[in-house]
C-alpha cells in the first residue's frame, strides 16, 4: 500500500474525520452470517496502545473467551507500512504467517487503500478478514460467543439495558472517544475548540452521573463501562499533552478519577493495561504531532492503584457472576 498508515482524513472546515470499517463481517451463533462462532478459527489481531483494540481484549478476558479466540498483538509503533508482527520471532506471526496486517487485507481485497485498523478479527483458514468493525466485535463477543463463555462470566450486554446502553455509548463515542481524536487531529482552530468544549462538556455530564452511581449504566460493569475507560486510561499519558485535551487531568476530575480507578482495580481492566506501548505508539507514531518522537517518561502509574472508595455506591462489577482469573 502506498498510502502512509499515520495519514490522517480531515474536513475542509480542519475537522477529524474518522475512516469508515471496511469490512463488517459478523462471526454468528449459528453461522447465518457464512462465519461460525468455532473455537480456535478465528484470531484477534491487537494492538495493545489502541483504545478500540483494547475494548476486544478487555471482553475477551472477561468472557473467557482467551482458549477459543486467539490473540495477536503487533508492535505499537507502525511504519509507513502500517501494524507490523515485529513482537513475533522472525517478525511473522507464527499463526498468521504474516509480517503485515496489511497483508491479511490486502488478501481480503487487493483494491483496498484505506488505513490498516485493528483491531482485526481474521479467519485462520483463509487468513482474510472477517471485520475491523470495533463497536460490533465486542458486541458480538458479549452474545454470539455465549457457548464459549467461561462460566460466570458476565453479562456484558444484558436485553433488559441495551438500548440505554446503545445510548450511552453513541455519546461517549462521539464527545469522548472519538472525541479525544478530534482535538488532537484538528487542523484549524474552530475544529479544535468545538471539539475540546463538547470532550468536556461530555466528561462533566459523565461526572455528574456516575457521582451517584457506580457504573455507567445497572449495577454491574456493562458494555459501556469498556468503552469508556479504554479512553480514561489513555487520558493523562497522552491525551492531555499529546492531543491538547488540557483543562484538566483526569486526576484532577475526581469522580471520573475514581470510577477510573475502580475499574482498574477490576480483574480484565488494569491487567490488560500497557502504559509503555500507549506512550511509545501515540508520541512515536503522530509524527505530524510529535516530530521528535520522544517518549515523555511520566505520569507516575502508581496512582491506578489507591483506593478509590466507590464501594459505598453500591452495586458490583460482576454481580451474581465472577471474576475472571
Amino acid at each position: 500500500m502506498s498510502r502512509p498508515q499515520f495519514a490522517r482524513e480531515t474536513s475542509t472546515r480542519g475537522e477529524f474525520v474518522r475512516q469508515p470499517n471496511r469490512f463488517t463481517d459478523r462471526v454468528t451463533a449459528d453461522g447465518s452470517s457464512g462465519w461460525p462462532v468455532e473455537p480456535g478459527r478465528y484470531r484477534l489481531v491487537v494492538s495493545l496502545a489502541c483504545p478500540w483494540a483494547h475494548r476486544s481484549v478487555i471482553v475477551r478476558r472477561l468472557l473467557g473467551l482467551e482458549d477459543a479466540l486467539s490473540l495477536a498483538v503487533v508492535d505499537p509503533v507502525r511504519d509507513e507500512r502500517g501494524w507490523r508482527f515485529t513482537l513475533d520471532r522472525d517478525g511473522r506471526d507464527p499463526v498468521l504467517g504474516i509480517g503485515f496486517l496489511a497483508e491479511a487485507y490486502r488478501a481480503t481485497d487487493p483494491d483496498y487503500t484505506g488505513r490498516v485498523t485493528v483491531p482485526s478479527l481474521i479467519d485462520t483458514r483463509s487468513g482474510r478478514v472477517v471485520s475491523n468493525d470495533y463497536p460490533r466485535i465486542t458486541l458480538d463477543l458479549a452474545t454470539e460467543w455465549r457457548a464459549l463463555h467461561r462460566p460466570g462470566a458476565p453479562d456484558l450486554y444484558p436485553e433488559h439495558l441495551r438500548a440505554e446502553i446503545d445510548a450511552v455509548n453513541a455519546d461517549v463515542f462521539r464527545d469522548v472517544n472519538n472525541g479525544v481524536y478530534r482535538c488532537g487531529f484538528a487542523t484549524s482552530q474552530e475544529a479544535y475548540e468545538r471539539a475540546y468544549h463538547a470532550l468536556f462538556d461530555r466528561l462533566d455530564a459523565l461526572s455528574e452521573r456516575l457521582a451517584h452511581q457506580r457504573y455507567l449504566v445497572g449495577d454491574t460493569i456493562t458494555e459501556a463501562d469498556v468503552r469508556l475507560f479504554t479512553t480514561l486510561v489513555r487520558f493523562d499519558a497522552v491525551y492531555h499533552g499529546h492531543f491538547k485535551c488540557n483543562r484538566q487531568k483526569l486526576t484532577e476530575m475526581p469522580v471520573l478519577w475514581a470510577y477510573a480507578r475502580d475499574l482498574f482495580q477490576t480483574p480484565g481492566f488494569g491487567d490488560t493495561v500497557d502504559f509503555d506501548h500507549i506512550k511509545r505508539h501515540y508520541y512515536g507514531t503522530h509524527e505530524q504531532l510529535n516530530p521528535n518522537r520522544v517518549v515523555p517518561l511520566g505520569p507516575d502509574p502508581s496512582g491506578w492503584h489507591t483506593p478509590h472508595g466507590r464501594e459505598a455506591l453500591g452495586g458490583r462489577p460482576f454481580g451474581e457472576e465472577t471474576p475472571p482469573v
